[in-house]
């Protein structure tokens, strides 16, 4: 999972982004506000004392022009020869203006009349410098707020993600055996409280599905194997007899070999549901290539009238610790598939290396199918013929159980390849 897609991340990402708009709008409100102030009364302020004075001036013309520290004022006339107000200032219409004099900011009000022109400049550059160091200040208390939003919002989120973490580490934890330990009692009452119940109530229902599956496969296979031996039994007996007719001895010959795969099947199952039960006690080692030998006796029927070549190649003696039935059934179900679908050619079966190959001359499959073969009730488009789609299934199944790997490839001279591989690299 990408960081940027937690939740804690994102809660992390919603302090810090809301601290830094909130201060960053405060920050704004203050430099506009500062502004608005400097505007409004600095210039209110020299247009009104600009006023009163050219009025004093009209009543009394020895009233001498104001003298402040900071503020200077001027009366002139239109066209007076003697300039003592600058062209920048001197220039402006009547009103209220800032004005940049030698590299220094000035807020000048201007007043003309016909007959007496009024200035009143006053210098805003300390202003400046204080904006300035304001505009500083509110910069870094932007960052401040930032860092002081990112951390409170690593301690919120660690705060409400720990019952979550707490919540996923116990679902980790679950033992794959036995009924699951309760979840809710190790949490408060509350959201991640009622997730936990939630999850102990689902784990519940599982756990029964799963044991009832388990019971009733068991259940099955067990029950199975009796009339699977009676059928073999039967068979034999009436295979013994001198007397039987070719035909006859054909159709009982394929009984006998349906009924061998059946209890193959039958106990490879049996051993599949005790293994993820815990209980299966076969760990026995067994000869491939001896488990094979057979499996291709019971499937040399199917070549029929074809033109098929069925042969096996043990370039060397391959052992596996596992049930016969269930090494039988895995080599059976791929050597069957070859055989059913190459009506010319030759199926080979190598044995060695850890491994074992079956290499047809068929049509091979489909590259699109090839990753979908090993899925309950699967085939192919192009594929035709009888079959349910769980053979594969439960090759693969088995695999997984035992720690062995299957695939498939098409051969590039054509056919396909089917590779059972008991041990790793």
């Amino acid at each position: 999972m990408q960081y940027r897609r937690r939740l804690r991340s994102r809660i992390i990402v919603f302090f810090l982004v809301f601290g830094t708009l909130l201060s960053a709008l405060f920050a704004l409100s203050a430099v506009l506000l500062q502004n608005y102030v400097e505007d409004e009364l600095i210039g209110t302020t020299l247009k009104q004392e600009l006023d009163d004075y050219v009025d004093q001036l009209r009543l009394d013309p020895t009233v001498v022009e104001p003298f402040y520290t900071r503020i200077q004022g001027y009366i002139t006339r239109p066209g007076d020869p003697n300039e003592t107000v600058s062209p920048e200032v001197r220039n402006l219409p009547a009103g209220v203006h800032d004005v940049p004099i030698g590299g220094e900011m000035y807020k000048a009000a201007v007043r003309k009349e016909d007959d007496i022109w009024a200035f009143l400049i006053y210098d805003v550059t300390q202003n400046q410098r204080i904006k300035q160091r304001l505009v500083y200040a509110l910069i870094g208390a932007v960052l401040l707020f930032s860092l002081l939003s990112f951390a409170l919002g690593v301690f919120a989120s660690r705060r409400v993600m720990r019952p979550v973490t707490d919540l996923a580490a116990r679902l980790d934890t679950l033992s794959e055996e036995g009924k699951p330990e309760k979840l809710s009692v190790h949490f408060a009452d509350d959201e991640v409280g009622q997730l936990a119940a939630a999850l102990d109530s689902y784990a519940d229902r599982l756990h029964h599905l799963v044991e009832r599956d388990r019971e009733f496969n068991a259940d099955v296979s067990h029950e199975l194997r009796s009339p699977l031996t009676v059928i073999t039994g039967a068979t034999e007996l009436l295979l013994a007899q001198p007397d039987l007719d070719d035909k006859v001895r054909t159709r009982l010959l394929r009984i006998a070999r349906a009924a061998r795969q059946s209890a193959d099947i039958t106990t490879a199952l049996l051993h599949l549901v005790r293994a993820e039960q815990g209980i299966d006690q076969d760990s026995g080692a067994h000869n491939v290539g001896d488990i094979i030998n057979e499996v291709v006796h019971l499937y040399e029927p199917l070549v029929g009238n074809k033109s098929l070549d069925l042969r096996v190649v043990e370039n060397d003696r391959v052992s596996v610790i596992a049930p016969e039935a269930v090494v039988a059934v895995t080599v059976g179900n791929l050597v069957g598939n070859a055989m059913r679908y190459t009506k010319e050619g030759e199926v080979v079966i190598t044995i060695g290396d850890g491994r074992v190959t079956v290499e047809d001359t068929g049509p091979g499959i489909p590259e699109e199918d090839i990753e979908h073969v090993f899925e309950r009730h699967y085939r192919g488009q192009n594929i035709r013929g009888k079959g349910s789609g769980l053979g594969l299934a439960i090759v693969k199944r088995l695999c997984e159980l035992y720690g062995w790997s299957v695939q498939f490839r098409n051969r590039p001279t054509g056919g396909l390849c089917a590779e059972l591989r008991f041990f790793g690299e």
